[in-house]
């Protein structure tokens, strides 16, 4: 398998593929909410507005990174066309992945107080925290009630996944809260931290592809580590882009993480660094007073001084090698374990 040039117009055409499969199911599936659920989840996902009313231009539902990851396993371990030719039960593992991950993302945005996403209000903004945590709480549910509807045994081992990811999910962030009022975090406990928060779903979405195509238990294995990995490269570069990602590409106002001073993968590895700018930023992140533009800028400086920012890259670029390693352990179709090198590649270099 020569995965030794990720080419990223190929890489983006299986997410294109996968959103273009999935968004039908999506579509019916959350249609089938209640009728207070099924307004802010539609808000949510861009295909209304506040009111239920039709939007002129529909918001981009997201990457649909975990749905292809989804696909892409499944067509690995069996031999099949990817996406296209993906089976019923497939499609339902990549609906229920995608309700999850847009559970956390509602949730987070009320824990985070973000107000943007995608380009416009969030959620809790809109609708009010109570309606979102209940709206995060309506998609999570729903999530399993499509899993459990593919054939026994494969639905309960499948549930089962799912689940376990979801409390590692929530493990990832309940540790990611903790961190803001800590000034000793470790580099180490912020990697595992991360590896739960965004490695678990991206892991979950690669075993259930799996497990669903009937691959043997080392390919499932194999297929886990490598979601896993792939998931940190992703969580990586979230956080680089959330410090220097451009708000008209990402969606969310520029340094959005420094502003709240999240303790994010660049910001802890510029802070256990040893520098002197590690201890100035770790002064400044002590200060009581609420950050202005000037804090901010500084914080940006010193990161960058502190190897923040290289660190990171170079992690996400180990991560990515890690991953492909995985795929070349696990005897898969050649051409779609290229397009999953590719999407590892993308995951790492990606801008939004």
């Amino acid at each position: 398998m020569n995965t030794s040039v990720m080419r990223e117009s190929e890489a983006t055409a299986v997410l294109d593929a996968a959103s273009e499969r999935i968004r039908p199911a999506l579509r019916d599936t959350v249609a089938a909410l209640p009728g207070a659920m099924r307004l802010v989840s539609g808000y949510h996902f861009g295909w209304c507005g506040p009111d239920g009313g039709p939007v002129a231009t529909p918001t981009s539902m997201g990457k649909s990174l975990r749905p292809a990851l989804v696909f892409l396993a499944s067509a690995a371990v069996s031999g099949t066309t990817p996406v296209v030719m993906a089976d019923p039960a497939t499609v339902r593992a990549a609906v229920a992945v995608e309700l999850v991950h847009n559970f956390s993302l509602i949730h987070d945005d009320v824990i985070d107080r973000d107000v943007v996403r995608r380009h416009r209000q969030t959620v809790w903004k809109v609708f009010g925290v109570p309606v979102a945590i209940l709206a995060g709480d309506a998609l999570l549910a729903l999530a399993a009630q499509v899993l459990a509807r593919t054939e026994p045994p494969v639905a309960t081992n499948a549930v089962a996944v799912l689940h376990e990811s979801v409390q590692q999910l929530i493990e990832g962030q309940a540790a990611d809260l903790a961190f803001e009022t800590r000034d000793d975090v470790g580099l180490a406990e912020c990697v595992e931290m991360a590896s739960r928060k965004t490695g678990a779903l991206t892991a979950c979405a690669c075993e259930l592809g799996a497990l669903l195509g009937e691959g043997d238990p080392d390919q499932v294995r194999c297929l886990r580590v490598f979601g896993t990995h792939l998931g940190l490269a992703f969580q990586l570069t979230d956080d680089l882009l959330g410090i220097w990602g451009e708000g008209a590409v990402t969606g969310k106002p520029d340094q959005a993480d420094l502003w709240a001073r999240k303790k994010s993968l660049p910001v802890v590895a510029a802070l256990t660094s040893g520098t002197a700018a590690a201890a100035e930023l770790a002064e400044l992140y002590r200060k009581p007073e609420r950050w202005g533009g000037a804090e901010v800028l500084r914080a940006l400086t010193l990161i960058e001084l502190a190897g923040g920012r290289a660190w990171a890259r170079d992690e996400a670029a180990r991560h990515v090698g890690s991953a492909v390693s995985c795929l070349e352990q696990a005897h898969l179709e050649p051409a779609t374990a290229a397009n999953l090198a590719a999407l590892a590649r993308l995951a790492a270099i990606r801008d939004h």
